[in-house]
């Protein structure tokens, strides 16, 4: 089996079902069609890089993000609806960032954005760091992590290229 290719600038989000709750589902064409919209990927909730810095990040420019004309902000990661709703409660996100489940990690493997490690202490499959920018489904501006790093992916650095 071939791992997809990484999507890039220009290229339409893959469609995907995305859990709000384990009761509420939203399709990726659904929820970005229309929308200008930030997408950022996490390896997983309540990690510190996670909870500490990446999504504060895009917490704090929230403000920043709508004046300059963004729709939505999603966050999402490789943990179950559960887990994500107690994060999301957590780190106060509220109406701000849609914090979204990808819990058997289709939507990262369609993205090209999946690690798979069957002996890694995230679980076997994980969403690499990333953020973009989405123009009704297409990606217009992509920034992805290499492992181990949290640079580029945060909120300052998208907010300089919208």
């Amino acid at each position: 089996v071939t791992a997809p290719k990484m999507i890039a600038n220009d290229q339409e989000l893959p469609n995907a079902t995305l859990f709000v709750t384990h009761e509420e589902k939203i399709s990726v064409r659904d929820l970005f069609a229309g929308k200008k919209a930030v997408l950022f990927g996490v390896p997983g909730a309540f990690t510190p890089g996670c909870s500490r810095t990446h999504l504060p990040s895009y917490l704090n420019d929230y403000e920043k993000f709508v004046a300059k004309g963004v729709d939505l902000i999603v966050c999402v990661t490789v943990n179950d609806p559960f887990v994500v709703a107690a994060w999301r409660d957590a780190t106060g996100s509220g109406d701000k960032i849609k914090i979204l489940a990808d819990p058997q990690g289709e939507f990262a493997k369609a993205l090209g954005l999946a690690s798979e490690n069957p002996q890694s202490v995230l679980g076997p499959i994980w969403c690499r760091r990333f953020s973009c920018i989405v123009d009704n489904l297409v990606v217009k501006h992509l920034n992805v992590e290499p492992p181990g790093a949290m640079a580029c992916s945060l909120a300052p650095n998208l907010l300089a290229a919208l």
